[in-house]
């Protein structure tokens, strides 16, 4: 695309925000943006060149395409992207513009947007608090940096119940973050007047095996309506006292199999069995190979690694492996080696 085409596009988007901006009225500018992006450090060197425009409409709109262009190109582009929108964000005072700060820099993925971030997450305005809780998971390390924690949990006891419910999202379930302050954090938010908060401090406080959540899963699992987070904060605590619950959802449901599995020690012991045959079969077959099986706390599957001879490695999920060999722990240690060996 040229730089022309590029422009023509951006103008045009800028028209369509504008109008957004002064009347209220839905009209969406962000297809003609991510046509642009397409063009890549074109795109972006268009864009950074806009960020000192009085208007703040085109501020606004430039912020967004390097969003866009973040998105489209990944890693290519993001640090060139990032460091704009952040150097912006230094002197920018209009929230419409606060806004497109946050959402491009949680496109950005870049680890270097969070103090900016944190900066944001004090706005009064709380469309940008919402962003600010959309963008963070986005940019936290693993584990995540104690001033990311810090936010979604100051976040997840915002006044707007939206902010709440994408803060607990991202503290809960997106990161891995733990201790007293994410557990509580957590907790209060079982207790949120809004159903949606409710059902995400319940899943984080159960993917952290925090029993505490075992009472008000029990409780959500008896109810009328049942919210698919639920089911996954059941299999996570994997509490046989459920199973009798959960014997009353459709096994082929979202979750509903893994956490009839992990609510069923029989169940999960023949998995943890297969998982453990499946090791002891590569292991015969390759015996100078690391090969091992390992879990991790806040996620329910079990995870195969290889590392072979020549240091190529690989990792596969154990149960998908599983389900694809038909449950036979020889045939899925010879499917993981042919994966791995070189065609």
């Amino acid at each position: 695309m040229e730089a022309h085409e590029v422009a023509d596009r951006f103008d045009r988007a800028v028209q369509r925000l504008r109008r957004t901006v002064e009347s209220g009225d839905s009209d969406d500018w962000s297809e003609l943006l991510r046509h642009a992006a397409g063009a890549g450090p074109v795109a972006v060197r268009l864009a950074v060149g806009q960020l000192a425009d009085p208007d703040r409409v085109v501020r606004a709109a430039a912020c967004d395409l390097l969003g866009s262009a973040s998105a489209v190109h990944g890693d290519d582009l993001r640090v060139d992207a990032a460091t704009a929108l952040i150097s912006l964000a230094a002197t920018e005072t209009d929230p419409e513009v606060h806004w497109s700060i946050a959402r491009a820099l949680g496109a950005t993925c870049d680890p270097h947007a969070l103090p900016t971030l944190v900066s944001l997450a004090s706005s009064t305005d709380s469309d940008v608090r919402f962003q600010v809780a959309l963008a963070v998971p986005a940019v936290l390390d693993d584990p995540p940096a104690e001033a990311g924690e810090a936010v979604l949990i100051d976040l997840s006891a915002d006044a707007d119940a939206r902010v709440r419910e994408w803060a607990t999202f991202g503290l809960g379930w997106v990161s891995t973050a733990d201790g007293n302050a994410v557990r509580r954090a957590l907790w209060d938010r079982t207790r949120d007047v809004d159903p949606e908060v409710r059902a995400e401090g319940a899943r984080g406080l159960a993917r952290r095996r925090d029993t505490r959540a075992l009472p008000l899963v029990r409780e959500l699992l008896a109810q009328d309506e049942v919210h698919p987070f639920t089911i996954w904060a059941a299999a996570y605590l994997g509490d046989p006292s459920l199973l009798p619950l959960l014997k009353g959802f459709d096994p082929d449901a979202d979750h509903v199999a893994d956490a009839l599995r992990e609510c069923d020690p029989p169940r999960r012991d023949r998995r943890n069995d297969l998982a453990w045959q499946l090791l002891l079969a590569v292991h015969r077959r390759q015996p100078d190979w690391a090969v091992s099986v390992a879990g991790e706390r806040c996620d329910l599957d079990l995870q195969l690694d290889i590392t072979d001879g020549a240091d190529r490695s690989g990792y596969w999920c154990v149960d998908g492996l599983l389900r694809r060999a038909g449950d036979d722990p020889e045939r899925a240690a010879e499917e993981a080696i042919a994966d791995l060996s070189p065609t």
